[in-house]
């Protein structure tokens, strides 16, 4: 298993007239903080994709347990429990500033080459990065 933290401030622009994060924005956050877990391994979406290979986005899930509110800084829990195959599922875990659980969610991605849009396995440096996590 694999988990890494991020931490996002909550900006105006990303809530409602409550001052609530508009669930729209926790998508983003996933974003944020999937991309930031990859970066504590050593590796970037950017070398990912330059070695051929891209991830859309299969599935998103959201459950709303709390809001997340204006200025806040919101820490992110991001696991990975299975190693990756042809599929990477991240799930995530989002805090307030008391350590409340606010939000739970999780993204299916899939591995595909670039060059045929066919699904594929991890590329060999990402599968790497993992190995000590999933031996």
């Amino acid at each position: 298993m694999y988990q890494s933290e991020t931490k996002i401030r909550v900006r105006y622009g990303e809530t409602d007239q409550m001052g609530y994060v508009y669930y729209g924005f926790y998508a983003m956050y996933y974003e944020v903080a999937r991309v930031e877990s990859l970066r504590q391994l050593g590796l970037t979406y950017r070398e990912i994709e330059a070695m051929g290979v891209i991830m859309p986005v299969l599935e998103n899930k959201s459950k709303y347990l709390a809001p997340g509110r204006y200025d806040e800084e919101l820490r992110i829990v991001t696991t990975l429990r299975e190693k990756p195959s042809v599929r990477i599922k991240f799930e995530y875990e989002i805090f307030n500033e008391q350590n409340k659980l606010i939000h739970q969610g999780e993204t299916l991605l899939a591995f595909v080459d670039k060059l045929t849009n066919r699904p594929c396995r991890p590329p060999a440096a990402m599968e790497k990065v993992l190995q000590p996590f999933f031996a």
